[in-house]
């Protein structure tokens, strides 16, 4: 089936399987922050936002993403850089390889909830699992991010 897509604000065509999962065809358009984690859309490693809305890219076909807009870490080096310094202050960021599912994740709830209480911050990032830093230190890192981007400092 042919496809076309907007990735990071470029387009880009091809011709897909039905059943070639998004993940795939991103990282053969050279998006490689989108990860292989579980495949079982638990783990929250291929996160990416599809016209906006963050959604794990192994349990989405290519074929469903025809004609809408797709954001990957690619597309937010910025405020992903933002975050990440967060991020390594506290020592969230251990081996890396949850971090860019973790990083859309959080700047995905940075636009749509305001300011978010400690609750809220874990139930939206439940699906996201990571094997290393116990997860306090990114709960504490998304909190000064947030009270940054709100300018409490």
């Amino acid at each position: 089936m042919n496809i076309t897509v907007t990735i990071n604000g470029t387009r880009h065509t091809g011709d897909v399987p039905p059943d070639l999962p998004l993940l795939d065809f991103l990282r053969g358009q050279g998006c490689l922050s989108v990860k292989r984690g579980c495949e079982t859309s638990n783990c929250g490693l291929c996160t990416v936002w599809l016209d906006g809305a963050p959604v794990l890219s192994c349990g989405v076909l290519a074929v469903q993403a025809d004609g809408r807009a797709i954001t990957t870490l690619e597309g937010l080096q910025e405020e992903a850089a933002q975050f990440g310094a967060f991020l390594a202050d506290e020592g969230g960021e251990q081996c890396g390889f949850c971090a860019p599912g973790l990083i859309m994740t959080v700047l995905a709830m940075a636009r749509e909830l305001d300011d978010p209480g400690e609750d809220e911050i874990r139930a939206y990032l439940a699906g996201n699992l990571c094997r290393c830093s116990g997860y306090q230190s990114q709960l504490r890192a998304i909190q000064k991010y947030l009270a940054w981007r709100k300018g409490e400092r």
